[in-house]
């Protein structure tokens, strides 16, 4: 996918003038760089000192340590999975080879790299994953826990490998600054696990190689930060990577400079993506949860070095830590709302280690769990060793005393019922920032869920790169369970991650089970939509109405889970699954104005599908109903729910 110039134009409008001004700047000294790099200061006397705590890797529970080993000998027989492709060459990676498509990125040049072009460079997230390093952290890990060596051995091999195939400034690896970011702080975490190692010290602060890679990567992130519109979760990684690297690798003339600025930064920014109830302004909540782990490693950096971080930002952390707790499901698992690209802060475990219930498990160390957080019965490996790093404090601030349901400068509420049922209501603004990158055309859809099973699911992302229609399909009005008009989006697309008119829209109501709100993402309409859950009978009432305008044509879609069977009969769709070797059944009362039909794993036009993680997706059911907006009696939709069959 190359970016046209319409595209950069369009793109340009959404940039202010300090902006603009500052990607002057970058291009100026970019082209700077490419006669003259900078050059790495001599560096003497090098030590580590930001080692974990004696007898901090014993408190690893034995079932994460063992999930965390089995997850390493996978690694080390070079098999590994990225975004749904299998692996097996990862023994001795080509750090430049896309398995996808069989693509070779191009060398030269870092900036002269056309990295958005799949033809060209193959799917860039697929090269760049790897070179996260985060797969060296869990052998790192491994290595910490066993003691064996053959552990580390891998990790050096590795390093030295990825070190002299992408010297400074050259090739796809020295594109982005997220990339760089979590790098950085995944070469902390390994020389920390390492620590134990006779070969730590030869592999990293007695190495030049290394202190050149480590200076230049904090150097890079110093001349080129996201600026303005694009300040969202990548200037999070590239501040947390940088102020964890000037923390523990405390060695070059500029890094208290480096150190000060990006905690500053990092302050800045954690509190500007944030909202005051502890939602990520992205709206996107993977990236919550990637934003809340790097948080909480720059903290757990911050503490070791004995670095004072404001009280804003640890407020921050535990704002972020305190909403994901009232979001999430009875299974834990939080909103699919908006962009996810299963990128990770810091990876520790190994495979089946739940991800929420990990950054829930850290914020109980860390914070301190309220008597109406879910309870987390799993384990894992990154709390005991984060844990072990951060000051133990008592935030003094008033913490919600009960279970938030609504969130108002987010726009998020959550209806919870009986036997488990979760509905997510979205009345909330399209995305953050004028491009709002990773926002869908979702506005007052609803999510819901019976037991965290998905019955009218959030589709998903699936991709970013490569391929348009895809991408638009998953971000587009009619893949969320929300009403689309004339056959449009309720927001305007510029491109990916670009969007030109944002739908804005008002909540109304927000009690304990009932929702309404509107928007006005059709020009000349207003879409009115009411939830009401009502606990007795188990049912869910959807009511849609258009206000305003011409008549229109409508369609109303209903995404179910992939784990759902539905028989359409008319306007009525039975819908069936199991849960834990019991059967499970609902009714979906559809709107008899509409012509309802059931569409699965279509793809000219994409229709009826989830995506469960990036670059996966899956068939599942999704009923269209096509009329049009004659009549002032709206749109009925009714979900009731039974219980175990046959009861």
């Amino acid at each position: 996918m190359t970016m046209s110039a319409g595209w950069y134009l369009r793109r340009l409008s959404r940039m202010g003038p300090q902006e603009v001004a500052g990607r002057v700047g970058d291009t100026l000294r970019r082209r700077r760089w490419r006669s003259t790099p900078p050059d790495c200061p001599g560096v003497t006397g090098a030590r580590f000192t930001a080692v974990l705590p004696a007898g901090t890797v014993a408190a690893v529970p034995p079932d994460a340590a063992k999930r965390l080993v089995a997850e390493a000998d996978r690694l080390m027989d070079g098999h590994a999975e990225f975004f749904g492709v299998v692996r097996d060459d990862l023994a001795a990676p080509d750090w430049w080879f896309d398995p996808k498509t069989g693509r070779r990125a191009p060398s030269g040049y870092a900036f002269d790299v056309p990295y958005r072009s799949e033809d060209a460079v193959g799917d860039i997230k697929q090269i760049w994953e790897p070179s996260r390093h985060q797969y060296l952290t869990q052998l790192a890990a491994a290595y910490a826990i066993t003691g064996n060596e053959r552990y580390a051995e891998r990790v050096a091999e590795h390093l030295r490998s990825w070190w002299e195939a992408n010297p400074p400034l050259r090739g796809v690896h020295w594109i982005s600054g997220i990339e760089l970011g979590i790098r950085l702080l995944s070469w902390v975490w390994v020389r920390r696990l390492l620590d134990g190692w006779p070969g730590a010290a030869e592999l990293f602060e007695d190495n030049p190689v290394a202190l050149n890679q480590i200076w230049h990567h904090q150097r890079w992130l110093a001349a080129f930060p996201s600026r303005g519109s694009s300040a969202n979760n990548h200037v999070i990684a590239e501040t947390a990577g940088q102020f964890a690297a000037a923390c523990a690798f405390d060695w070059f003339p500029a890094s208290a400079r480096w150190r000060a600025d990006a905690l500053r930064s990092l302050d800045r920014n954690l509190r500007g993506n944030t909202y005051g109830s502890g939602l990520n302004r992205e709206l996107a909540t993977e990236y919550h949860g990637l934003v809340l782990e790097l948080g909480l490693a720059a903290l757990a950096e911050a503490d070791a070095a004995g670095v004072p971080v404001p009280a804003t930002l640890r407020l921050v952390l535990l704002r972020m830590t305190d909403a994901l707790a009232a979001v999430v499901d009875n299974r834990l698992r939080p909103p699919r709302q908006g962009d996810a690209d299963d990128g990770h802060g810091l990876v520790l475990d190994g495979a089946g280690t739940d991800r929420w219930a990990s950054l829930l498990a850290t914020g109980d160390a860390v914070f301190g769990r309220l008597d109406w957080w879910p309870e987390v019965t799993g384990t894992d490996v990154r709390t005991p060793l984060l844990a072990a790093l951060v000051k133990p404090g008592e935030p003094s601030v008033t913490r919600p005393a009960a279970r938030p349901g609504h969130f108002a400068d987010a726009g998020m509420t959550i209806l919870r019922g009986p036997e488990e049922i979760w509905c997510r209501c979205d009345g909330g603004p399209h995305g953050f920032l004028s491009i709002a990158a990773h926002a869908h055309a979702d506005a007052l859809s609803v999510e819901v869920r019976h037991d965290g099973v998905d019955v009218l699911a959030d589709p998903g992302t699936y991709c970013y790169h490569g391929q348009p229609e895809w991408r638009q399909y998953f971000r587009s009005t009619l893949g969320h369970n929300t009403l689309q008009l004339d056959g449009g989006d309720q927001s305007v697309s510029g491109g990916p991650f670009l969007w030109t008119r944002h739908a804005r829209s008002r909540v109304l109501t927000a009690e304990a089970a009932r929702w309404s709100a509107e928007h006005d993402g059709y020009q000349g309409s207003v879409h009115r939509r009411r939830v009401e859950l009502t606990a007795e009978s188990r049912e869910l009432t959807i009511v849609d109405e258009v206000r305003g305008g011409p008549r229109r044509e409508a369609r109303l879609a209903f995404h179910l889970g992939p784990a759902i069977t539905a028989e359409l009969a008319g306007n009525q769709a039975r819908l069936t699954w199991t849960r834990d070797g019991e059967d499970r059944s609902a009714v979906l009362d559809l709107p008899g104005q509409l012509s309802w039909q059931a569409h699965r794993g279509e793809s000219e036009p994409p229709l009826g599908w989830y995506s469960a993680g990036f670059g996966r997706k899956e068939p599942a059911t999704t009923l269209v109903g096509t009329g049009s907006t004659d009549g002032a009696e709206g749109f009925t939709t009714v979900l009731r729910f039974r219980g175990q069959e046959g009861t």
